[in-house]
């Protein structure tokens, strides 16, 4: 079957950055956030960690984004309304503050000159990233490349997902929305352990090796090399 479909993780992949330099700016900035609230920031930063956990081990009865909250309001003894206002206040600050994360990464045309040339040439492109955030904070680091939601057929967030890699109930329900057979698509990350295991429901995939991790996990990828060496065995694809 003819692969018309490329899959696209974003941090470390399009994103050039690593994670824990990612992760350590991003929490940096956000206790700012909670501060400015009047909540004990550490707790706050305790909360955001057992509510991603909770997003990970979502069995898809409820929206990443409701497990989340539901998650964090109970760690922080938060409901109602004041637990709205805190989202609120996120969501700002993924539109705004949240750019100061934008100093771990290292510049490169290539993620936006990819994107566009492969929808340019006709193949469905969908932005699949770990749906960890809100659509605004993927919007919002999309933008550091170049990009927007408006250039993916898909961008996966935590309001319109119910479960995150590296399940495989992820990739199905990509597959469902796409309208897609596995063996027409091609995954592309840095993750052997969230992007990889793609494979295992027949999705190509290509692991992405500038800022690769989890090499341990035991999934092969059907083909590796750095963001570069993604760009030319993409435009050579038929």
């Amino acid at each position: 079957m003819k692969v018309d479909t490329i899959l696209l993780d974003l941090d470390g992949t399009l994103l050039p950055f690593r994670q824990e330099a990612f992760v350590a700016a991003y929490f940096a900035a956000l206790k700012t956030v909670f501060a400015d609230l009047g909540l004990d920031a550490e707790r706050g930063v305790k909360a955001v960690w057992a509510g991603t956990k909770a997003m990970v081990n979502n069995d898809g009865t409820v929206s990443n984004a409701l497990r989340f909250w539901d998650t964090f309001g109970g760690v922080m003894s938060i409901a109602g309304e004041s637990l709205k206002k805190i989202e609120r206040a996120c969501d700002a600050f993924y539109q705004n503050g949240f750019n100061t994360v934008r100093e771990v990464m290292t510049p490169t045309g290539i993620p936006s000159r990819l994107v566009r040339a492969l929808t340019g040439r006709g193949f469905t492109v969908a932005l699949a990233t770990n749906p960890l955030f809100p659509a605004c904070a993927v919007e919002t680091r999309l933008a550091w490349i170049g990009l927007t939601p408006n250039d993916f057929a898909l961008v996966t967030d935590y309001y319109n997902c119910s479960n995150c890699k590296p399940s495989l109930e992820y990739y199905r329900h990509l597959l469902n929305v796409l309208g897609k057979e596995p063996g027409q698509c091609l995954m592309a990350g840095n993750s052997a352990a969230e992007d990889i295991c793609a494979g295992e429901l027949g999705i190509e995939t290509f692991l992405v090796t500038d800022f690769s991790e989890d090499n341990e996990a035991p999934y092969r990828p059907d083909y590796r090399g750095t963001l570069s060496e993604l760009e030319t065995f993409l435009n050579e694809l038929a």
